[in-house]
């Protein structure tokens, strides 16, 4: 879950001058790649807006939708019929820790969070393309397509339907 919440939050930066931007919508591809070679590749859509929301949908090769919701994440997973809700202690200041990323060079970027480096590539200055590390040392890389910056995305975007018939399970 956590990894959930900071690459929804990573990826509502657009771009590394984070005070420029509210909102941010496109398409990815998840690859996640394990210490013996193993290849997970997720795909979706994405959509964000400041200070704290956005929703993962997840299309292949399961559907699922993650909500980032000021202090939770909701999972939604139709497969299960389920809907998992976690209480996140504290608020993440995403855009601050963008806004204070490194340069490395014109179009590739620096951050880090929680002792982990997030390396944050950018293509004609839109986000492309977050690479990281994550808890199980897995190398993960999120790409981008379809980037929109400057679609208004409204607040009930972020409000999760949740059947009443699935099981709810709180964590």
């Amino acid at each position: 879950m956590k990894r959930l919440l900071f690459l929804a939050l990573l990826a509502t930066s657009g771009q590394a001058q984070i005070t420029n931007i509210n909102y941010f919508e496109a398409n990815f591809t998840q690859s996640i790649v394990d210490d013996q070679n193993k290849t997970i590749v997720y795909q979706g859509h994405v959509k964000a807006a400041k200070p704290q929301y956005a929703l993962w949908e997840y299309k292949s090769p399961v559907e699922k939708k993650v909500y980032i919701l000021p202090h939770k994440v909701i999972v939604v997973e139709p497969e299960l019929e389920q809907a998992i809700i976690k209480k996140i202690s504290g608020n993440f200041d995403f855009f601050s820790l963008i806004k204070h990323a490194k340069e490395i060079d014109k179009d590739h970027y620096l951050a880090h969070f929680k002792d982990k480096s997030y390396y944050i590539n950018l293509t004609n200055s839109t986000l492309s393309s977050i690479s990281y590390k994550d808890e199980f040392d897995n190398s993960v890389t999120i790409n981008f397509t379809k980037v929109d910056e400057k679609k208004k995305i409204e607040r009930k975007d972020f409000v999760p339907n949740i059947p009443e018939d699935y099981d709810l399970i709180k964590e």
